[in-house]
């Protein structure tokens, strides 16, 4: 049996249909509330729990023999900030603990390529980079590098664990909105009269899942592999997205020092107003200041992965977005 933690996710979602493909028994965990009729109910076991219970994780990988730790907040704006902590950094010390105790196989934790960035312009390998908590951006960003700190703490102890970090995931399915397709679809729709030039890699989703089962079946303990695809700046993935939906190119490019205070002042708006994820969080506009440029040949040639070109990505967005009556 395999638990996904967070399978009803962007990722977990394509994970969970890889493994069932595979002829995988596969049990998935979610949080009570969130929608999962785009599962497929009939072929998997589902556990309603939250990781931030230790209880009911420990529940969870009874009988497992591999975990997916994919379960996290992935948005960088979230109204109480303690939630970051409890749920990134303490649900994963949850499922971690509760993993190891069951005597499971091997568990796979997802990371982020957001804790990797940095001030550097050269395109760093980052396989065996070990970070500060001083470098971090923002309350999601530490709320991962503290959860990766312990995962790499038991795996010094002898703990069976392989960290993937994939960089910025699209395509069909994200049915939460994550970051990127907040903004990809905002285009789509000609609601991004302007924009701030940034840099960052780009990866199929179906790629990231396929690459957590390489990493899982033959990945090395004490790694991180970094499963990306495209360096792309932001003009450029909008020139794309253009190109595919004809949708006019902005005409204005914003300011980092404008987007910075639009950034705050939509957040306060979203703390004591909307409650709604702004479009512009400030730990988003902070990162556009790091370079996210990654060279990701070592991982995908250890694991075998061959990303998609990301215009095929675009498509099977932009052909989601459709199909959701989002366009």
């Amino acid at each position: 049996m395999i638990l996904v933690t967070g399978g009803a996710g962007f990722i977990g979602t394509h994970l969970v249909s890889q493994l069932l493909d595979a002829n995988e028994s596969v049990r998935v965990l979610e949080r009570p509330g969130v929608s999962i009729d785009h599962l497929p109910l009939d072929k998997i076991e589902l556990v309603s729990a939250d990781i931030r219970d230790e209880s009911s994780v420990r529940r969870a990988t009874q009988n497992c023999e591999y975990v997916y730790h994919l379960a996290a907040n992935p948005n960088l704006w979230c109204r109480d900030r303690r939630e970051f902590d409890t749920t990134n950094h303490l649900g994963t010390v949850h499922v971690m603990r509760a993993a190891l105790e069951c005597g499971v196989k091997r568990i796979l934790y997802t990371s982020t390529e957001s804790i990797l960035s940095s001030n550097s312009s050269d395109e760093r390998v980052v396989e065996k980079l070990r970070l500060n908590a001083s470098d971090m951006i923002g309350p999601y960003c530490l709320s991962k590098f503290h959860a990766e700190e312990k995962v790499f703490q038991m795996v010094e102890k002898g703990a069976p664990i392989i960290v993937v970090s994939p960089t910025l995931p699209v395509g069909s399915g994200d049915r939460l909105m994550t970051p990127p397709t907040r903004l990809s679809l905002a285009f789509c729709r000609g609601e991004l009269p302007a924009f701030l030039e940034c840099n960052f890699n780009v990866i199929d989703v179906r790629d990231v899942a396929t690459g957590m089962i390489l990493a899982m079946k033959n990945g090395r303990t004490g790694v991180r592999y970094l499963l990306g695809a495209e360096n792309i700046r932001l003009s450029q993935w909008l020139k794309i997205l253009s190109e595919e939906t004809n949708q006019p190119l902005p005409q204005w490019k914003v300011p980092y020092s404008l987007a910075l205070s639009v950034a705050w002042l939509s957040e306060l708006w979203a703390d004591y107003v909307s409650g709604k994820i702004p479009l512009a969080t400030v730990t988003g506009v902070r990162l556009t200041r790091r370079h996210m440029f990654f060279d990701s040949s070592v991982s995908l040639n250890e694991l075998g992965l061959h990303p998609r070109p990301i215009r095929e990505a675009a498509r099977e967005a932009i052909a989601w977005y459709r199909s959701q009556g989002w366009l």
